[in-house]
């Protein structure tokens, strides 16, 4: 096998070639070794290898349903023993975990083969990928873009070629904007669906779960599979379908009612190509034989939700900064100006003020419910806009010499009153404004690459499903794929 056929193949397919004893795992593991060193010096998709003697070697016993295949992990909340989680900070940079995250070692116990971990933006906190700690990843389909945050290296080195499929988490759109951003699917399983454990219980109060960003449905549903169910130190034994997941690719998912809304109270005029991908997917959803119906407004108050989300945002990013103090004995030079303000911010909250945030999720939840009363699926672009140009959002120097003035004199909790929050609410959300209303109630979600725009970026689009409703978006993203088919569209990198 050489380059150009391993691209061709999926994890599903790669991992039936070794099963037939086609191609062998040390095959596979060079061919994805050589492809990172062909293109990664170019996107920085991977940050850290995971050295063979930490890892099971290729030419051993592989066993599970991804035996042999080559995969890389997020360096957040996926955890290799032996080895640092960096969370894209400086201040972790170099301290090494004791053991392997439960989906870590799932991944392992399914056969797949760990060579790497990815970039991210420090600490997962931003839908870009440009951290001090690991500089910027690129988007294979123009250099000059990101492929959006925060599991944008997993989704830049499979866009890439260099696996068919990559780990990713998901706190406020982490999985679904990279995915949008680099022509991939992205499913965000519900709440509790998959572990975090065992040094988490739940992230966030349940709204950050663990997936994969990949090429196919087939492989989304088939890792769904290997990493679903609970862990014996988890919150809650959470239900699991009657069937696999993987079953539902193939299955009719029916007709079904699907209500549409591109507008948003963050971004009231969204790109004209956001507008197109969502157009696009209507006509093919139609011509599936649903029954698309635009919404004249929002099925939840989108404003609050975004308050609601980007205040506790805040302060778990305080508790983020606080623990990497404790655990390393940084100081703040360790960390980034935009994390020390955003952590500034969620210590200047009230606990009250907190714990209102927290406990108005059931309200969003509310709605939502009720929306699915007469909808089967929500439908929105995963993205407001294209994806953005690197550097595109750093702050202005003059607002970088008041917050670090700020910052210096210990006063920064007063930039909750600045120009300098709303500039950060606006940038980190203004262009990717669909995607947290999933994680604060719970509900599953995906984004497909069903749109290209004329400049040839990928702009995906959303669907939110109602509680338990993966096998239902299973079943829809495979019936769209099969006839709109992207994964044979290869970035040009």
């Amino acid at each position: 096998m050489n380059l150009d056929e391993y691209r061709t193949y999926d994890a599903t397919g790669l991992a039936k070639l070794v099963a037939d004893k086609e191609v062998s795992p040390a095959e596979l593991l060079a061919l994805a070794r050589d492809r990172a060193a062909a293109v990664n010096p170019r996107i920085n998709a991977i940050v850290r290898d995971v050295p063979a003697s930490a890892s099971p070697r290729p030419s051993g016993q592989l066993e599970g349903p991804f035996a042999g295949v080559p995969f890389l992990i997020k360096d957040l909340a996926q955890d290799y023993a032996g080895l640092p989680s960096s969370q894209g900070s400086r201040a972790l940079m170099n301290a090494p975990v004791a053991e392997h995250s439960t989906i870590v070692q799932r991944w392992i116990d399914a056969g797949l083969v760990i060579f790497g971990k990815t970039n991210l933006p420090e600490f997962g906190a931003k839908g870009i990928t440009e951290s001090e700690a690991w500089g910027p990843a690129r988007n294979p389909w123009d250099l000059r873009r990101t492929p959006g945050g925060s599991s944008g290296g997993s989704a830049a080195a499979v866009a890439a070629g260099i696996v068919p499929c990559a780990g990713a988490n998901d706190g406020g759109g982490s999985i679904r904007i990279p995915a949008a951003c680099c022509g991939l699917v992205g499913l965000k399983p519900g709440r509790g669906l998959t572990p975090m454990g065992p040094t988490t219980s739940e992230s966030m109060h349940g709204a950050a779960v663990q997936g994969v960003v990949s090429r196919t449905v087939r492989d989304t549903a088939a890792m769904l599979d290997v990493i679903c169910g609970g862990e014996p130190f988890g919150p809650y034994v959470p239900a699991l379908p009657a069937a696999p997941f993987a079953s539902a690719v193939g299955q009719d998912p029916g007709k079904l009612r699907i209500g549409v809304r591109v507008p948003s109270a963050i971004t009231p005029q969204p790109h004209p190509e956001a507008f197109a991908a969502v157009e696009a997917t209507v006509r093919a959803l139609t011509g599936l034989g649903h029954h698309v119906e635009e919404l004249p407004q929002a099925p939840y108050d989108d404003a609050a939700l975004a308050r609601d989300f980007l205040l506790t945002w805040f302060v778990h990013l305080a508790w983020d900064v606080d623990a990497a103090k404790r655990l390393t004995g940084a100081g703040n030079d360790a960390f980034e100006r935009d994390t020390l303000i955003m952590a500034a911010v969620g210590r200047a909250t009230s606990s009250v003020d907190y714990v209102d945030a927290v406990e108005r999720r059931h309200e969003h939840t509310l709605r939502l419910t009720r929306f699915f009363e007469s909808y089967d699926l929500l439908l929105t672009p995963t993205l407001a806009t294209p994806p953005p140009k690197i550097g595109e959002f750093e702050l202005p120097a003059v607002l970088q010499r008041a917050s670090d003035a700020l910052i210096k004199t210990r006063t920064a909790g007063l930039l909750r009153h600045t120009k300098i929050v709303d500039d950060l609410v606006e940038k980190n959300l203004g262009w990717v404004p669909y995607t947290q209303l999933a994680n604060l109630t719970g509900r599953p979600a995906i984004s497909l690459p069903l749109h290209w725009t004329a400049d040839s970026l990928p702009l995906g689009v959303q669907f939110v499903a109602p509680l338990g409703g993966e096998s239902l978006l299973i079943r829809l993203a495979a019936q769209l794929e099969q006839a709109v088919p992207w994964s044979d569209r290869v970035a040009p990198l």
